[in-house]
């Protein structure tokens, strides 16, 4: 059987997409704007042994099977491959057309991108300090001028939120700080710690507009760097600093706020209760936590995916958690909840940006970090943006506070957050 025969088991035959293979059989529509090629029976093997997005993943991300046109359309595209539900015997049908069990003994090691238990860097006790600090550079020590290129001036690798359709995503990013900093009622004077706080994009805001002394701290050593002389060049040194730190190891308490944007993926399920109270000791009364986070739906579907492309190959160890349950644990650490909203959508445009920033760059992109890591990056994040339009994953921003003994919140009667912000400059 040609392989695109077999595509075309997979997707039917009237795919909106075209197919070629090695073999040169060709199939799905010519001269479609998305086009998908299968460069050699490797892409095969890769697929026989994995067949789940992992298989898709290894293929593409080692170069033997390649995406023309636009990634986030080819996934949406190729959907109706995942609906289609085959019987054991019509899958060893297609097996045995491909080559036969052959395909299955001689095991293809993966593109040296994917992490695996195996690879000895990444192991001991999961989320302990070692390993969550190798974790976190696997994914944010790629290159910083990489990362420039994919996000832009702001260098915010979390969820935007656009003011108007017709934001543009630095727009939207500078807007995300500022309602951080209004949600958490920030005044010149107080002090804020920002937890993983990237490349210090909420703490020099907090510093510049508001300030605020600010303090973050981030497992990233390249991203500490980075911040810290970016905090130097525009000359906030007197407010802000970032440090290459794990934020269980900041000594100073008493903080007015905690910002925590898009760390709680990385914290781990069993790690949540003591996450949430350690946030809560370094508040002092009538202080507010901000916490900003990628979620599930639900609670039904597993907080991590081993054997998944995001857990391969992107955020290892990362874990995803419903909000209900987040909420619960907030409570349970003594913080009352005050507001939440789901930032979807803006997830979806912001990874659009991002998406299209690395398409602008994709041959300076391919010569600063290597072909593989470039592919990984377009594919997981035409992926997560499909993620978040279909609702497979969410962002929520949960706006939590301190309250005095006697019950005393210090909050608003009603959100003021949307009114318009007193800067301190």
């Amino acid at each position: 059987m040609a392989l695109a025969e077999v595509f075309e088991s997979f997707v039917g035959p009237d795919a909106p997409l075209e197919f070629a293979a090695y073999d040169g059989s060709r199939a799905g529509a010519a001269g479609s704007p998305v086009k998908i090629t299968v460069r050699s029976p490797v892409a095969v093997a890769y697929l026989a042994q994995a067949p789940s997005e992992l298989g898709l993943a290894r293929a593409y991300v080692a170069g033997h099977l390649d995406v023309e046109g636009d990634m986030y359309e080819a996934l949406a595209r190729m959907t109706k491959a995942q609906s289609i539900s085959m019987t054991v015997a019509e899958k060893l049908r297609l097996l045995q057309s491909l080559g036969g069990p052959k395909l299955l003994l001689n095991r293809m090691p993966p593109p040296p991108q994917e992490v695996t238990q195996s690879r000895r860097w990444l192991t001991g006790r999961l989320h302990s300090k070692s390993r969550d600090a190798k974790a976190i550079s696997h994914h944010y020590d790629v290159s910083n001028q990489f990362y420039e290129w994919v996000l832009g001036p702001s260098m915010a690798y979390t969820c935007a939120c656009y003011p108007h359709q017709d934001a543009t995503l630095e727009e939207a990013q500078a807007n995300k700080f500022d309602l951080v900093a209004r949600k958490l009622g920030l005044r010149e004077g107080m002090r804020l710690l920002d937890v993983g706080c990237g490349w210090g994009g909420m703490v020099m805001h907090a510093a510049r507009e508001y300030g605020v002394k600010a303090l973050g701290v981030t497992l990233s050593a390249q991203q500490a760097a980075w911040a810290q002389a970016a905090i130097e060049r525009e000359g906030l040194s007197a407010l802000a600093e970032v440090r290459h730190l794990d934020y269980r190891d900041v000594p100073e308490t008493g903080f007015d706020a905690v910002s925590s944007i898009g760390l709680t993926e990385h914290i781990g399920k069993q790690n949540l209760p003591s996450y949430f109270a350690f946030l809560f000791g370094k508040l002092n009364v009538g202080g507010r936590l901000l916490n900003h986070c990628i979620t599930r739906p639900d609670n039904i579907e597993p907080a991590i995916r081993k054997r998944g492309f995001i857990n391969r190959y992107v955020f290892p160890d990362g874990e995803l958690e419903g909000p209900g349950y987040l909420i619960s644990l907030m409570h349970d650490a003594g913080f009352e909840v005050r507001h939440e909203e789901n930032l979807r959508e803006h997830y979806a445009r912001t990874l659009a940006a991002w998406c299209a920033n690395l398409d602008a760059h994709w041959t300076e992109a391919v010569n600063e970090v290597g072909q593989g890591t470039a592919r990984v990056w377009r594919l997981y994040m035409a992926g997560s943006r499909l993620g978040f339009d279909r609702n497979h994953i969410e962002l929520h921003q949960v706006l939590c506070v301190r309250l005095a003994a006697d019950g005393k919140s210090g909050m608003p009667l009603r959100p003021d957050w949307e009114a318009a912000p007193v800067l301190a400059r």
